[in-house]
């Protein structure tokens, strides 16, 4: 787990250090900088998912897509049980009960955008079974990298709640690569492209709610992840 733990700790390092920046900039531009920050993490999704759904005919240099209509309704019926679970209501509980206890505000909006941004992508996934199966941990090492400068970003405008996502991350990679003897043989390009292109349509939500303060119930998303999944294996 060398790859997962050094990830964390850049997570940790990155927020701390964006903590500290977030104590010198004015709340307006502090906004500002959030909206910019939006438009920038939806450029970043929309090419995630279309490296997820696109591809180019190698002969005509026509592009084909596919997966569309299960997008649709992974987040449909994501949404559908998020509501009914309401799992954004339990992240707000747990995320006030924090604030209670450090006395830090807008915990929530910064633990559940980092949480859902950061174990998102086909490095997230690959990393860690690497990582497991060789004891290879070059893909999670440039993911702590870009990890590492994302969550200085993140926590300079968003707070406290960005250096708590270091725990599902490290419970989510942690796991893969605890697994990755069982797990590896499953995980297809297939089964990546498409837990991205729902992933990162779930990342652009968080975009839209930085960006255009859409009120997307991101929290609520979290079902949708597991439908392509469980596409995938009914077809296999």
């Amino acid at each position: 787990m060398t790859g997962t733990l050094v990830n964390v700790a850049a997570i940790v390092a990155g927020s701390l250090i964006g903590l500290v920046l977030k104590k010198g900039i004015p709340e307006r531009i502090t906004g500002s900088i959030l909206k910019v920050q939006g438009v920038a993490v939806i450029v970043i999704s929309l090419n995630g998912i279309i490296g997820a759904m696109f591809r180019a005919d190698v002969q005509t240099g026509i592009l084909h897509d596919s997966g569309g209509l299960l997008l649709l309704v992974s987040l449909v019926l994501g949404c559908l049980f998020g509501e009914l679970l309401r799992i954004e209501d339990r992240l707000n509980s747990f995320a006030k009960n924090i604030e209670g206890h450090f006395g830090a505000s807008d915990f929530s909006k910064g633990f559940v955008a980092a949480s859902l941004f950061f174990p998102i992508g086909a490095m997230a996934v690959i990393g860690p079974l690497y990582d497991g199966l060789m004891g290879d941990t070059s893909v999670l090492l440039v993911k702590s990298t870009l990890d590492f400068i994302t969550s200085i970003v993140l926590a300079s405008t968003l707070g406290f709640g960005v250096l708590f996502a270091a725990i599902p991350v490290f419970i989510i990679q942690g796991s893969l690569t605890l697994l990755a003897e069982g797990i590896y043989p499953f995980v297809s390009a297939t089964l990546l492209d498409l837990f991205c292109m729902t992933g990162y349509a779930v990342v652009l939500c968080i975009g839209l709610n930085f960006a255009a303060d859409a009120k997307i119930k991101v929290g609520n998303l979290l079902p949708a992840l597991a439908i392509p999944v469980v596409y995938y294996f009914m077809l296999a």
